[in-house]
């Protein structure tokens, strides 16, 4: 099962496993990681699950689709390269050893 590192803004690590085929939202929701506030419950449809990527993983992550694109418009400080909704990352094997950042604060 691949282990995922949630780490909170204050920089409060959770380490993960998460099963194959749930989300990174859904891995954090689960685990009651705090900073993950998924409103939409996954939808794709707000952007309180948004975290930092690590940099490391960036280009290892499918790429956003526009839909993601748009909601990260409503984000808090999104960044171009690291920001995603995790809403959107399904998860597989290959993302054993993720590192996400949560931002100051979700809206």
């Amino acid at each position: 099962m691949p282990k995922i590192t949630y780490i909170e803004h204050g920089g409060k690590e959770h380490v993960v496993d998460v099963p194959v085929g749930l989300t990174v939202m859904e891995g954090a929701r689960d685990n009651g990681i705090p900073g993950i506030e998924a409103d939409c419950g996954g939808a794709c449809a707000c952007s309180t699950c948004h975290v930092y990527v690590d940099p490391a993983w960036t280009d290892k992550l499918p790429a956003k689709d526009a839909m993601e694109e748009d909601m990260l418009d409503f984000a808090y400080e999104p960044d171009p390269e690291r920001s995603r909704l995790t809403c959107q990352l399904k998860v597989t094997e290959a993302l054993d050893g993720l590192v996400v950042q949560m931002p100051e604060k979700q809206i």
